[in-house]
């Protein structure tokens, strides 16, 4: 691998080039120097773009890959490739699989599965068995194994005490809970979120308050333990609110809002296109604009994809009737991107894509310097571009934003001494 990286703006507050523009020379996996000017080697490759930028490899907190049990959605190779395409070096798997990731063994699979993809991948344990909200799993021995946190995915804990318990066993070994705070006695199963446009459309809707009064719920257990809890899913403005005062507080509290509730609005879904029916569902502009605010003030923590492959039976259906989700990873970027360039710099953005995860996690990533390991996502800010169905890597096309023109877009990826780029012009 021989790469020379010409005039690229370097993102990374934690280097001593952030927000300088330099030559990077990239051989064999390793940086091998940055500076004003690198003259052209014949054997390197070389990459230009227009707003070349490079920044540490960006981390996803939040995505869905079925397998083991439906590699017809999406398998651990299938989904990297998505994920690379995407711009991301590292993911943070679910365990929402069939069986779920529930042990020692179930860790080991996903660890071994990926081992020679271009990406991390870090897995998730289920807190209860079968994310059924009822009896605690065996996480230490999950931990021991290589878990990086716990969740029950996107299936909230309804059950108070569970939540407790849980967050007591972790603090045992320093670990995390990722939690979907959702009252399910509330939503209901709606269809979308509860306003105009639901009385407009004649959908059955869930109101924001199924959101906030769980994550008020969860943060007096988290007061009452000192234990760690990160949020994920986050979507509307009381939650913000309510997670804001409790950092305020000193709580041990982190959170993480999907990329596609910064763009689109509760609105968009009086095309009843069923690719949109997202858990947690499309917002108010309100809602909306409390995300962005959050994203700016360190409320929320990261910007993840939720990408959550369905296959064509689950969705090519009435909308009430659809399965939850969209895929997430070739356009998380792009969506946020274009949500906040005009609201946020982009080394801020990016944060939300690469610190803002690691630290979550109490992870380390080498800064872009020379001699460092290259985990790095090449990508071009200003770039308009029209995603297309070509685009998509995973197995599944459940998303809503075939045709949509959007402002940034990852280039390629450098991990594990491996290379992936979207340009199919760059070897």
């Amino acid at each position: 691998m021989q790469l020379l990286l010409k005039n690229a703006l370097i993102v990374d507050s934690n280097s001593s080039h952030h927000l300088l523009k330099k030559d990077i020379l990239i051989r064999d996996g390793k940086i091998e120097k940055i500076a004003e000017f690198i003259e052209k080697i014949d054997d390197y490759t070389e990459v230009t773009s227009e707003f070349l930028c490079i920044s540490k490899g960006w981390f996803d907190l939040n995505c869905y890959i079925p397998d083991p049990g439906q590699e017809h959605r999406e398998d651990i190779i299938s989904g990297t490739k998505s994920a690379a395409s995407g711009g991301f070096t590292s993911i943070a798997l679910m365990p929402i699989a069939y069986p779920p990731t529930q042990s020692k063994t179930g860790i080991e699979y996903i660890i071994n599965k990926s081992l020679g993809t271009i990406i991390n991948v870090h897995p998730i344990g289920a807190i209860t068995k079968d994310c059924n909200g009822k009896e605690l799993t065996e996480m230490h021995d999950m931990y021991e194994a290589g878990a990086v946190a716990f969740s029950d995915g996107y299936k909230a804990l309804s059950n108070s005490g569970m939540l407790l318990r849980s967050l007591e066993y972790v603090k045992a070994f320093d670990g995390i809970i990722f939690h979907h705070p959702e009252d399910n006695s509330i939503s209901l199963n709606g269809q979308m979120n509860e306003g105009q446009t639901s009385v407009e459309l004649g959908l059955h809707a869930s109101p924001a308050i199924a959101e906030s009064l769980c994550v008020a719920r969860d943060l007096y257990i988290l007061e009452y333990t000192q234990s760690k809890l990160h949020f994920i899913d986050i979507s509307t403005k009381e939650s913000v609110k309510l997670i804001r005062d409790a950092k305020a507080k000193g709580l041990s509290v982190t959170a993480s809002v999907n990329a596609y509730n910064l763009l689109l609005e509760d609105t968009y879904l009086k095309n009843f296109d069923s690719n949109a029916k997202v858990n947690p569902h499309l917002r108010s502009k309100e809602d909306r604009d409390a995300l962005i605010e959050g994203l700016i003030d360190g409320t929320l923590d990261t910007i993840c994809s939720a990408h959550l492959p369905q296959d064509e039976e689950s969705k090519n259906l009435e909308f009430d009737q659809a399965d939850y989700g969209m895929i997430g990873f070739e356009t998380a970027f792009a969506v946020a991107n274009t949500a906040l360039h005009s609201k946020m710099p982009i080394d801020k953005i990016i944060e939300k894509f690469t610190d803002g995860c690691v630290n979550v996690l109490g992870e380390y990533c080498y800064p872009i310097e020379e001699g460092n390991q290259a985990n790095i996502t090449i990508f071009d800010p200003s770039i308009n571009w029209v995603f297309q169905s070509s685009d998509i890597k995973s197995k599944s096309k459940n998303t809503p934003f075939v045709n949509y023109t959007f402002f940034g877009k990852a280039l390629g990826i450098i991990n594990k001494k491996k290379m992936f780029w979207n340009d199919s012009t760059i070897k």
